[in-house]
């Protein structure tokens, strides 16, 4: 057995006792230890070091010149230790390193703009790495520490992701101000029957996140173009007579007519989520603080 391995803190501790009151009474009552305890772990720390360590005096011990010398080391890794187990304060004007987020393209146009500043101001010499959310590498990039936090919807996170809140959205249908849709009133079925553009950012397919909810009503609807992200998807009706369901804030600003419907889709959540391995991780939590969360 090395010496190392014959050697624990309990030990260290009663070494600078010792060396702080040269009374193994004292260190005892400091220590909360009986006398003999005291004496015990000073025979083993005579057994590691192979020095005697303290010499007998009248009312107690004076420390030898190796345990002069050695006291110098123990207490910088006493300190050491403190520090390593004690809560540190995170300071963000410190905060250095990169932080990467994976979010949608609607994330990155509604979440982040806010997040980005917030952290800029706050964290200047923090990196900031964006990138679009790849559903199916999502949990290989969060567990392997690529990603640090993800910003998308619900069903796209797996359930053992911790998961925040952000806010409810909704879905409305739109269209292009100078299309022939923008001047009718269309029932449900007519809304079905119109050309209409998805955005379908996770996997390009013909499927959208309401295909189930038109379903309720026995209705299919004509999807004719499957578009990479929502931020595209104005610039596409402009030049075709079609319609499309996009979240109620990413048409803020935009040219396009709102179509009432006689029933809207069922609101959704925008969360943010990470791997539970960070849930403590000072930076990790400070970041999500700065989030726009909705109660």
């Amino acid at each position: 057995m090395s010496k190392l391995d014959r050697l624990d803190l309990k030990q260290l501790k009663v070494f600078q006792a010792l060396m702080r009151e040269e009374n193994a009474s004292k260190a005892a009552s400091q220590l909360g230890l009986t006398q003999q305890a005291v004496s015990e772990h000073l025979k083993k720390l005579r057994d590691v070091f192979d020095d005697r360590l303290f010499v007998r005096k009248t009312n107690g011990f004076v420390p030898t010149p190796f345990a002069e010398e050695l006291s110098v080391g123990v207490d910088k890794l006493l300190i050491d230790f403190n520090s390593l187990i004690s809560t540190k304060t995170f300071i963000p004007h410190k905060a250095k390193g990169t932080f990467t987020i994976s979010a949608t393209d609607y994330a990155q146009q509604i979440v982040l703009p806010m997040l980005i500043a917030k952290l800029r101001v706050q964290a200047p010499n923090l990196k900031l790495i964006v990138q679009d959310f790849e559903i199916d590498k999502l949990h290989e990039q969060m567990e392997s520490g690529k990603v640090n936090l993800a910003i998308a919807f619900p069903d796209y996170i797996p359930d053992s992701y911790r998961v925040i809140k952000l806010f409810e959205e909704r879905h409305v249908c739109v269209t292009s101000t100078h299309s022939t849709i923008s001047k009718t009133t269309p029932s449900l079925a007519d809304i079905a029957q119109y050309p209409t553009i998805i955005a379908s950012p996770s996997r390009p397919n013909f499927k959208g996140s309401i295909d189930d909810w038109f379903a309720q009503f026995g209705l299919q609807r004509n999807i004719v173009v499957s578009a990479p992200c929502f931020s595209v998807v104005p610039m596409y009706l402009e030049t075709t007579d079609s319609i499309a369901f996009l979240p109620l804030r990413a048409i803020k600003g935009l040219d396009v007519v709102t179509l009432e419907l006689e029933q809207s889709p069922d609101s959704f959540d925008v969360i943010a989520a990470w791997h539970p391995r960070y849930h403590d991780d000072p930076l990790q939590k400070w970041v999500i603080s700065l989030l726009d969360i909705e109660s």
